[in-house]
């Protein structure tokens, strides 16, 4: 039996404990909580209430606010809290994290302030006392749809060859198909720049725009996405796979997308506060414009939606002057 710890009660944090609690192989699964009252309600009523109502978590996960408790003897940690909180997390859990385990990265986002992807920081946290072995998780996965056993694929990344297949066979079940990859930036960068096409493909539907326009606007986005990813050294041919075309695909059709919701909600007018006030989860492409924007200057790759998304989050643009803006670009070959 494997002892599988999870960083972050979100709904994906608790989404994976429920499916990963119904893989081939047994596991004993802790879960970290920072709110005491979550936890303490995750183990009367066995269900997180807050994140991920209605679904029935099993009696091999445990919740606790202790992360040394939660972490002890760790086999596999996986962290799904947000990006923006990642470097904390960890750092609280530095002393803690088994020299031998496997670390996940569960969370699709670049951190804010250094634009690093999540491996990235993983491994600058962690290094102060070892080399981590690091893999991602990523993919299209809404929490509720995997939690209650919809089929689900997704992509294990990781520069480990050994890794990888040792994580594949103990996260795989009857409804959660798990397939390798060794392109690690480019899984990472395709899960963060999908949301931010989410949020755009949101704000057409709200401004009333048809399916011309999503249609264009997911591929010329997997465009914007790939040039990104191959100036960075990714392969092309990871965003076409799960992680790149099937995560852009589910976000900005799906309406249990939280960045979707956002864009849906600005392109009816309503202010980027009030929507953050009224959501309980975070949706990772509100923080992440900027972080991409920092890196495509550094590359002199251009990024007409991006920019544009990053308009209309914080400059106050318009979402019908930010497509129109789009529209006029220079003609060019596709």
């Amino acid at each position: 039996m494997s002892r599988i710890a999870i960083l972050g009660g979100g709904s994906w944090g608790t989404g994976l404990a429920v499916v990963l609690s119904n893989s081939r192989r047994k596991h004993q699964i802790r879960l970290w909580v920072r709110e005491p009252e979550l936890a303490e309600s995750i183990e009367q009523t066995r269900e997180n209430r807050k994140y991920l109502p209605g679904i029935a978590i099993p009696a091999c996960v445990q919740a606790s606010t202790k992360i040394e408790e939660v972490l002890h003897e760790a086999e596999v940690v996986i962290c799904a809290v947000p990006s923006a909180h990642t470097r904390g997390v960890l750092a609280q859990a530095l002393l803690c994290v088994p020299r031998n385990a496997a670390i996940v990265s569960a969370t699709k986002g670049l951190e804010p302030a250094t634009h690093l992807r999540m491996s990235q920081v993983i491994t600058q946290v962690l290094n102060s006392r070892f080399v981590p072995r690091v893999a991602v998780l990523s993919g299209p996965s809404f929490a509720l749809e995997a939690a209650t056993g919809q089929p689900t694929a997704v992509v294990l990344a990781s520069e480990d060859a050994a890794l990888a297949p040792f994580l594949q066979e103990e996260f795989s079940g009857p409804t959660f198909r798990l397939y390798t990859n060794s392109d690690l930036l480019g899984v990472e960068l395709a899960g963060a720049m999908k949301n931010v096409m989410a949020i755009a493909a949101g704000a057409c539907q709200g401004l009333g725009l048809g399916t011309n326009s999503l249609a264009a606007l997911i591929t010329r986005g997997l465009a914007e996405m790939t040039r990104l990813v191959m100036a960075l050294g990714g392969r092309p041919e990871t965003l076409s796979g799960l992680a790149g075309m099937g995560d852009l695909i589910l976000t900005c059709y799906g309406t249990l997308s939280r960045n979707r919701r956002v864009g849906f909600e600005l392109g009816q007018g309503r202010s980027l506060q009030e929507i953050l006030a009224g959501m309980t989860m975070v949706a990772e492409g509100v923080g992440t414009t900027a972080a991409l924007l920092a890196l495509a200057r550094e590359t002199r790759i251009e990024l007409p939606i991006t920019e544009q998304v990053h308009s209309i989050l914080h400059l106050g643009n318009p979402p019908r002057e930010a497509i129109r803006a789009i529209m006029e670009r220079p003609l060019r070959r596709e």
